[in-house]
Order: C-alpha cells, then structure tokens, then sequence
C-alpha cells in the first residue's frame, strides 16, 4: 500500500484539520466529536442541512459545506458511518429556528444513526426530517443496504436542496424538493480497479487487469457483473441503458448530465464518457440543458466512473443555478 497518510488510524482527524486549514473562510471544524460547518452557522430563520457518512467519497460531503448547499457535514471513519454524537451535535449547531433536515445515502448504518441522532434532537425541540437518498439502479440490496444504494445523485440533491434551503422555504418545502430530485435521479457506476481501504492495507476487492466491475457501489459491493474490459462507448451504453429505462426517460426530457469520477480515473476519460453519453441522449430525444463532470463522489483512488441523470423542470433547473461557494463548488457568488 502506497498513500500519502502517516497513522492509518488518523487519516480522518488529519485530512479534517487540513481540509480546515485550506477553506477557513468557509467552514469551521469541530474536533471532538468531529463535524464540518459552514462559517457563519447557524443561519437565523434558515432550514439547516446535514448530511455525512463514511469518509473516502471527498468532497462528498464536507466539499459542499457552504452558502448554497449544506450547512454541515459529518464525517465517519474510511467507509464507515458517523456515530449519532456528532450527527447530533451538528444538528444542533446549525439549527436557526427554521427545523433541519439530514440528507442520507442509504447505507443501514448511516440510516440508523441519523435516525438515532434526530431522535435525541427532536428531543431537545428541534424540528428534523430526514430524505434518504436511492438513485442507484445497478442493484436493489447489496451488502451495506437494503433497498437501493445512495451514490452520485446525492451531489444534486444536496446543491438544488440547498439552494431551496437558502432562498428562505420553509422544511416542509424542503423536504418536497429533495424528496422530489431523489424521485427523479437515477446513477449507474464501473469499477476498473479496486481501491485500498488505510486501515486494511489490501484492495476491496480483486479484479484482473482485463476485468471491470458493471453496477459496483461507492464501497466496492458488487455490481451487476464482471466482465471483460470494454471500450469507453460500449461501457458507457451498458451503464445508461438501465438508467434511462428506470425513471424511464422519455423524448423531450431536458436533464443534468453528471458524470462522476471514482477517485483515479483522469479527467480527460471523464470527458470521452460525457461525450458519449450526451450522444446517446441527443439521439432519444432528450436534451442536456445542465453538466457536470469530475470527481465529486469517491470511492478512494478507485479508477471508474458513474453517470447520473436528472430529469429537470424550470424549478429545479434555477436551483441548480443558484449561487453556491463551497471547497468543491462555487459559481455565481
């Protein structure tokens, strides 16, 4: 194993103060128990937004602390998920009087703690909902889940959720708003190689040099099937037809094209999938009106990549446009 880490067991305490250090006048950190907030938290009247679960996905979810997007993150161990301490305690740290909601990828452990952690918040008097987030179709239950995995799709839900959130709705409209893009999100991923987990010393999973892994998840679960390595386009069509098929998506649709590297996979193969993937689109009818490529869900140094589609409407379209600074997104601000 080769990694720029010191002790394996403070690879996350390390990448948090550093992630600090570089985006100071966005965030602030607290170290025990350790979560990530937005600088000037609690927002006042605001509907506050947590997200998190296991660290190795960077920037999900601490890259998209900021104005715009989420009001806190809380990171667990590598591909572990975050106990309800501070889950609880970020909560409490962005409540501005206006409830919070916790944005969950659907892992049972991130499932139970959130639950565990709003719970005790409710407690307190804090208004917390939750929207559990299953835009994979590669696999209905796999070995972290039951039902479908959260993955890629929960970049999008957390940017137009936030925006929801910034513009002044209400929870209940928040809520309907991520409820509604995870309704109309579908992601499909491939693996090409197996990433090495710093506590474990040793790749995931095994795949030959001729092998990749079709449907895998963001922790290296097994995906649909195994097979042998395709060219770019070919891969790409076996990722998207099931996609399109699901929601389904139809002519006319206009949609945001996401396509999202696993950690190894340079940005210039990122563009040959987008290339064919808008192609297959154009040719059903169904128009890109919105983008995004690159690494923003991770599953370590991993070489694959997802692609995720979003039907979208003119809502949530100037969602998606609002103003955002975050480490991992700004533009309009």
């Amino acid at each position: 194993m080769k990694k720029l880490i010191n002790d394996p067991k403070n690879v996350v305490n390390e990448a948090v103060a550093g992630f600090e250090a570089a985006h100071g006048d966005i965030v602030r950190v607290s170290h025990d128990p350790i979560f990530i907030v937005r600088s000037d938290a609690p927002v006042q009247g605001k509907v506050g937004i947590v997200s998190g679960g296991g660290s190795g996905h960077e920037p999900l979810h601490g890259g998209f602390v900021g104005h715009g997007m989420l009001d806190a993150a809380v990171p667990g161990a590598v591909f572990t998920s975050p106990t309800p301490d501070p889950i609880l305690a970020a909560t409490q740290a962005v409540d501005g009087g206006a409830g919070v909601l916790h944005i969950v990828k659907n892992y049972t452990g991130d499932v139970l703690n959130f639950e565990t952690a709003a719970d005790l918040a409710s407690a307190e008097g804090i208004d917390v909902r939750a929207v559990i987030i299953n835009d994979d179709v590669a696999v209905k239950d796999s070995l972290y889940t039951a039902g479908r995995r959260g993955v890629a799709g929960t970049v999008l839900v957390e940017k137009i959720t936030g925006a929801a959130a910034e513009r002044g709705d209400d929870l209940d409209a928040v809520v309907a708003v991520a409820e509604r893009v995870n309704s109309r999100v579908r992601t499909m991923g491939v693996a090409l190689t197996p990433c090495v987990v710093p506590h474990a010393g040793e790749p995931s999973f095994v795949l030959a040099d001729d092998e990749i892994e079709i449907g895998i998840g963001i922790h290296g679960e097994p995906g649909r099937e195994r097979i042998k390595l395709e060219p770019a386009d070919a891969i790409v069509d076996r990722l998207l037809g099931p996609i399109l098929d699901d929601l389904p998506f139809v002519s006319g649709d206009e949609v945001l094209l996401f396509v999202n590297g696993m950690g190894g996979t340079p940005q210039i193969e990122l563009y040959i999938v987008f290339r064919r993937a808008a192609e297959v689109l154009k040719e059903k009818g169904i128009t890109v009106t919105r983008s995004l490529v690159g690494n923003y869900t991770t599953s370590l140094e991993m070489a694959g990549t997802s692609i995720s589609v979003l039907k979208l409407d003119d809502e949530l379209t100037a969602l998606w446009d609002a103003p955002v600074q975050t480490a991992a997104l700004r533009w309009g601000r």
